[in-house]
Formats: C-alpha cells, structure tokens, sequence
C-alpha cells in the first residue's frame, strides 16, 4: 500500500489472521433485509451513539459488517461476523447506550473455514493492492468489506463512483474458488459545497 509504513502493514496483516471489521449504517444492508430505519431529530444522538458503541467493538476488521436499524428504543443489529465475541461485544455495548430499551441481535457468525479464510485473504489482495482501490483499504476502518461464507462472497460498505464498485467487482471476482459474488457496495452520496 502507498503510504503505509512497515509497522502499519504488519498491523494490517495481523487484523488479517485475526478476522472481523465492523461497518454500522442505518440504511444498506439493513434496507436490502427488511430493516426499518427511523431519522427524527430526537434520535440522532441515539444514533451517533448506537454508531459508535459498534464501531468500538474489539477485533474487528475488513471480514466483518455490522448494520443496525434504529425504532425509537429499539436497536436490530444485522450483519455477519468472524468471532462470536464480537457478536456479544457489539450487542452489550449499545445496550450500555441511554435511550436503548431493546437491543435485538441478528448478527450471524459466520462458519469457520480454512477455505473461505484463504478467499478472504485472496479477495482483499485482489481488491486493496488493486492501484484504483487501495485508498479504501489504507484507512483505520476500510469502507469496502469482504464477507465470505462457503465460497459465497458479498462486498458490503460505500465507495466513491460506480467505477470503483465495478473495479471491485471485477477484481473479487477474478479470485479462483469465488462460487457467487453480490456488490452490495453503495455509492457514497456527493454532498453540494455552499456558496
């Protein structure tokens, strides 16, 4: 990676072996599922908070993805994890949240497997040494992350252009062994500068 410092790439390849990234939003993942999410002004803090508490979460990395839903005090947590403390660790830390009445965990862990660790490995090769995409992976919490179950690979998280979600694409999918591969990767909003 360009700009990144021995130190930094072994710390990388340490999240690597290690498993799991956490990626929170109120709407993608959650939204292809069914999800409901609410925005009223009075629940923005609540927000804020719920989006911290999972972004805190210990050992997560780019093979995790985390969503929530927020309805009034009731938070659903979706996504897929590597580790099931990471699964409980996310569900404590927004139920320590003032304003959380209920906290309901559909997070799925996801199955061990020597085979989908080596596609992980290979998938983020592919896609974060890719020269168009690597400044999604150089950063604390990438945005682009790589779940994995049985072959089966999704891409979760936001870019910015449809030209880097094809890139992405096109690059997971020349990995040997990915059996199906789903892009959800949404496209970041571009925001209006004020005059």
């Amino acid at each position: 990676m360009i700009g990144t410092t021995p130190k930094k790439m072994a710390l990388a390849a340490a999240g690597l072996a290690c498993g799991g990234v956490l990626c929170c939003s109120a709407s993608g993942w959650a939204a292809r599922q069914g999800g409901k999410s609410t925005s009223k002004p009075e629940e923005s803090e609540l927000h804020r908070e719920v989006r911290h508490q999972i972004q805190v979460a210990p050992y997560y990395s780019v093979f995790d993805y985390i969503t929530y839903t927020l309805d009034g005090g009731k938070v659903t947590l979706r996504g897929y994890v590597l580790r099931p403390t990471l699964r409980e660790d996310a569900e404590e830390g927004v139920k320590s949240i003032e304003g959380v009445a209920v906290v309901e965990n559909r997070i799925e862990v996801l199955p061990r497997s020597a085979d989908d660790d080596s596609l992980r490995r290979a998938i983020y090769r592919a896609i974060f040494e890719d020269a168009i995409l690597q400044r999604y992976g150089g950063v604390e919490q990438p945005s682009i992350h790589i779940i994995v179950k049985g072959g089966a690979v999704a891409l979760e998280g936001v870019v910015e252009s449809e030209s880097d979600k094809s890139q992405a694409t096109t690059r997971a999918s020349s990995v040997p062994g990915v059996s199906n591969l789903q892009n959800h990767l949404s496209i970041r909003a571009k925001t209006s500068k004020a005059n």
